[in-house]
């Protein structure tokens, strides 16, 4: 398109001030010349110009007077790549199809597609050249078990092209994943300072919560700054020799930002997407070696030995295609790990078991240390006991605080001031807890963006309850969030399930 003078086809911009997550929003009013010439209308896909500056955009239509004819407003995301001067204006066209159009339709009825089809798919993906409901679409047609071997692979190296790549010179570079599922499952903090401690480079790239009251990213976030760029990624691994920042400020794989923007409303993924998802990540890190936990449980991600295989299968064969080192690790899937569930609740577990504190969660700390050990039997031997003399003797604890300072100084995590107590009705012995509803208590009280809010579950299986003794506390930032996550306990009996004592 040729951007002319300025004129009644171009608009003045203004800021919307509404988050839109990541998708870049249009506001325009009905009636403007620009809305009435071009033929837009509400969710027309719309490219937008501003001097040598371009985006494409979702238009929403305004119907009353708040914005008038003259001007377009940009959501918050649109307004932070186009970065408008005050009294600038842009010029707006319809966009190009979307070179990636063929290749959706055929996968949406059933087809493969190849490394080609997958790579247009994503370099569309990381311009912006699809809607919402173009990418709900592909997400959906990924979905169970549409998504076979070989495209696992070319989905991979797709998202991994399309983003940077680090390279961290010669020498293994580790790094680990939670498959997810599991509420307080919160490891990746005490096993970067761990294997850092120890001399080795682990440069933790994390995400948010996708369908979960946190993820590595909004835990350590309450404790440290985790929005670091590139360049200031590099010198804290350089210095510290590890890290634990978002994967979203450093875009090394731009496309499975997007895809979890969409997954995040759809609360689910596939097998094939998670692969690709964690191993384009990993790659793009300049990770060597990578070790993958998979909890397995009734209420867990992952829920039998069978899904596990079928998905340790797909993981191994996607790495060994792609030159990456990989061992996959099986944990116990039936119960939440540590007691807190949401950011600040997670972050307190977390220190506690760096701290060596006696009150600290047995089974987080047991948990850490297993897969930190396993991590390090992959370049080396005796890794579970060296894991165990770095925790106990005070330098992961120093490592940790260290790399909370290289990225940018360390606090101590508050909790909320809202509680509620959750007790048993009656005697018995607990027989299974539901990870599932546990963690959408914790999201109905506000986490993970109420950072303070969430569960605190200090009940295990086999534990023996008396009648009016708790079974998890509920924890908000708010009276109004607190009832909300009540209300559902009310109507959820058998969140933690107990069993009869026998006579």
């Amino acid at each position: 398109m040729t951007v002319s003078d300025p004129g009644s086809s171009s608009l003045l911009l203004r800021r919307a001030g509404i988050d839109t997550y990541q998708q870049p929003v249009v506001y325009m009013h009905r009636d403007c010349a620009v809305c009435r010439a071009e033929g837009f209308a509400a969710l027309t896909r719309i490219e937008v110009h501003v001097g040598e500056r371009s985006l494409v955009a979702t238009l929403n239509v305004v119907v009353d007077d708040w914005l008038p004819t003259h001007e377009a407003a940009l959501s918050e995301a649109a307004w932070n790549r186009l970065r408008p001067q005050p009294g600038e204006r842009a010029k707006f066209a319809h966009p190009e199809p979307a070179r990636s159009a063929g290749a959706l339709r055929r996968k949406v009825f059933g087809g493969r597609l190849d490394d080609d089809d997958y790579r247009t798919l994503i370099e569309d993906v990381v311009g912006d050249r699809l809607s919402e409901l173009e990418l709900a679409a592909f997400v959906t047609a990924c979905a169970g078990d549409r998504l076979d071997g070989v495209e696992t692979i070319s989905l991979t190296r797709a998202m991994l092209e399309a983003g940077e790549r680090l390279d961290w010179g010669a020498g293994p570079v580790l790094d680990k994943h939670c498959v997810g599922g599991l509420p307080g499952n919160r490891t990746t903090p005490i096993v970067v300072a761990i294997v850092a401690a120890l001399g080795h480079r682990i440069p933790k790239t994390s995400s948010r919560a996708i369908t979960s009251p946190a993820g590595t990213a909004d835990t350590m976030e309450v404790i440290a700054p985790v929005a670091l760029d590139l360049p200031t990624m590099r010198r804290v691994v350089e210095h510290e020799g590890g890290c634990i920042v978002w994967g979203g400020k450093v875009r090394l794989s731009p496309a499975d930002d997007v895809l979890i923007r969409v997954e995040r409303p759809l609360d689910f993924d596939s097998d094939g997407q998670l692969v690709a998802s964690v191993l384009s990540k990993k790659l793009a890190a300049g990770s060597s070696h990578v070790l993958i936990d998979i909890p397995v449980g009734a209420t867990a991600k992952v829920r039998s030995d069978g899904a596990a295989d079928a998905l340790a299968q797909r993981l191994q064969t996607t790495a060994d295609a792609l030159g990456l080192r990989l061992r996959v690790h099986r944990s116990d899937g039936r119960q939440p790990v540590g007691v807190g569930i949401g950011p600040v609740l997670e972050a307190r577990d977390v220190l506690q078991v760096l701290r060596n504190d006696p009150g600290a969660p047995v089974d987080l700390r047991e948990r850490a240390l297993d897969i930190a050990g396993a991590l390090l039997d992959m370049v080396g031997s005796e890794g579970r006991q060296r894991a165990k003399r770095t925790l106990d003797s005070g330098a992961a604890l120093a490592k940790f605080m260290a790399i909370c300072a290289a990225q940018g100084g360390f606090r101590e995590p508050q909790l909320a001031s809202f509680r509620h107590e959750v007790v048993t009705d009656r005697d018995g012995t607990v027989a299974e807890i539901d990870n599932r509803r546990l963690a959408r208590v914790a999201k109905l009280a506000g986490a993970p963006l109420s950072a303070s809010a969430g569960v605190d579950c200090r009940t295990r299986i086999g534990d023996e309850l008396r009648r009016g003794e708790p079974l998890f506390t509920v924890y908000a930032a708010s009276q109004g969030e607190l009832d909300y996550a009540l209300d559902y306990v009310a109507a959820q009996p058998g969140i933690v399930a107990l069993q009869e004592p026998t006579v």
